[in-house]
């Protein structure tokens, strides 16, 4: 497993842990997926 996946799995996660706690899952859920989308993708960049 890579580095990349970890960092979104663990946003998916923290999103449900906060989605539980407020009573919406599922659009916590939806909304870590996208920051995990947003950081992997800034975490693969080759920055100089």
């Amino acid at each position: 497993m890579k580095m990349n996946d970890l960092l979104l799995y663990g946003c998916v996660i923290i999103g449900a842990g906060i989605g539980l706690l407020t009573g919406n899952a599922f659009q916590f859920v939806l909304i870590g997926l996208g920051i995990g989308f947003l950081l992997q993708y800034l975490a693969g960049k080759n920055h100089p």
